[in-house]
């Protein structure tokens, strides 16, 4: 006989959504134009427009290492709580 897995729907988690948010943010950030297209205030002589789109490349940088690390947290916790069936 062979062995089958049980298939599980996906769970919505805190740490979940928490992820989620910070693999949008920088598409919801960028895809506002509005928010950000004007040359005032600039930055050692850079237009605002330019900055704050190379400030984002940063910050996108964090927020998926953050998202990240909590995605391999919650994938060691639910290893753990089914027997070490996750990786």
């Amino acid at each position: 006989m062979s062995e089958t897995q049980e298939v599980r729907p996906p769970v919505v988690t805190p740490v979940r959504v928490i992820i989620g948010l910070c693999l949008v943010a920088p598409f919801v950030a960028m895809l506002w134009v509005g928010s950000y297209s004007k040359t005032d205030p600039t930055f050692i002589g850079i237009p605002f427009f330019y900055w704050y789109q190379m400030l984002w490349v940063v910050i996108s940088t964090a927020l998926t290492m953050l998202a990240y690390q909590l995605w391999q947290r919650d994938q060691r916790s639910r290893g753990a709580r089914n027997g070490g069936a996750a990786k």
